[in-house]
């Protein structure tokens, strides 16, 4: 079975909201990398690159694309997608074009922002091996690669019999004072596994656990860094991608899909109009569409993929044996500002 089978399968019918937005005129014309493309590229000899991907895998990125195509560098600007959002949004009010290529782990970015129109239209050619379910029918964007959001335990403070199986576990009182987590008013990772929880579990889960003296970090890449670090025993969320380069690094960490369901976060990418670099732009994101950088994102990364000829990595979990939460990034970006308010009542930040 496929990885695009098994999210379907994983995942009930509908969740994916990509569809929705107001249509175009029609979609661009797919758009293959020609010495055209490359030759007009390396003339601009830049791209900037907004991300919320960790910061080591975003200059990884970077590097790999110039060492395809020297002449051309990546300027990497990385934080958290909510304050991406924040950032696009004060840029474009005060008509500062800077950014070329935007990433987002909130796909219900990409609705507002095609809603705006300050998407540009582009689709690699390679894209249209992805899910029709993970692409935007108009062009503007589509999702480039996922990630889960487990929970996980430092093995070197948690015994395999005693850790968590459960987001309800997570509320025992033995791990008082000893979880970390990331904050949906930073993260869009943690605004995308909040949603998702909330609908599976309802808000009492969170309720509960905010009395749980956690540990309250920013971003989803940090309770990560904290386990391995052992300054706190339980992860109640936290990227799978970064727990598994830390765990292929040597960390003590174990990850736990929980049995009520595993948070499932896709990340978008578009050009943006009036982009300064418009064809190293293009390139950017046809490379980072591409199998060879899938697979790269995949094996180096930890991340997973929705390209058809990408391979999961021999030892991990596979899909196929993970419960997954449903998207639906249509109903969050009509919840997130409430979310986040309540989320921040609740854990008093």
């Amino acid at each position: 079975m496929t990885i695009a089978s098994t999210m379907r399968a994983a995942i009930v019918a509908g969740a994916f909201a990509l569809l929705a937005g107001p249509a175009l005129a029609a979609p661009p014309a797919p758009t293959p990398i020609t010495p055209e493309l490359i030759a007009a590229a390396t003339k601009e000899g830049k791209v900037t690159f907004y991300t919320a991907i960790d910061v080591k895998v975003a200059q990884g990125l970077a590097k790999e694309f110039e060492k395809k195509y020297p002449g051309i560098t990546v300027q990497v600007e990385r934080t958290g997608s909510e304050r991406i959002f924040q950032r696009l949004g004060q840029e474009r009010a005060a008509n500062i074009f800077t950014v070329d290529v935007i990433d987002s782990t909130d796909q219900a970015h990409f609705l507002s922002w095609k809603k705006q129109g300050i998407l540009e239209p582009f689709v690699p050619a390679e894209q249209l091996k992805y899910p029709a379910s993970e692409r935007d029918p108009d062009g503007t964007y589509a999702s480039v690669r996922f990630t889960l959001e487990p929970i996980a335990y430092n093995t070197n403070l948690v015994k395999p019999e005693n850790a968590p199986k459960s987001f309800a576990d997570l509320l025992d009182p033995k791990w008082m004072s000893k979880i970390v987590k990331g904050h949906p008013s930073y993260s869009g990772a943690i605004v995308t596994s909040t949603f998702q929880t909330v609908n599976a579990i309802g808000w009492g889960y969170f309720e509960k656990l905010g009395k749980q003296k956690v540990l309250q970090v920013q971003s989803s890449t940090e309770p990560p860094k904290k386990l391995a670090l052992g300054e706190r025993a339980v992860g109640a969320d936290g990227n799978e991608y970064v727990y598994i380069q830390l765990m292929e690094g040597g960390a003590p960490i174990a990850l736990v899909y929980p049995s009520e369901g595993t948070p499932f976060v896709p990340s978008c990418q578009a050009i943006v109009k009036n982009a300064p670099h418009p064809n190293a732009a293009k390139l950017f994101i046809s490379h980072m569409f591409s199998r060879e950088n899938q697979q790269y994102l995949v094996d180096t990364a930890g991340l997973r993929s929705f390209h058809p000829d990408v391979k999961e990595k021999a030892g991990r979990t596979p899909l196929s044996a993970i419960k997954l939460l449903p998207s639906d990034p249509m109903a969050q970006e009509a919840a997130t500002e409430e979310l986040k308010k309540k989320y921040s009542e609740y854990f008093g930040i």
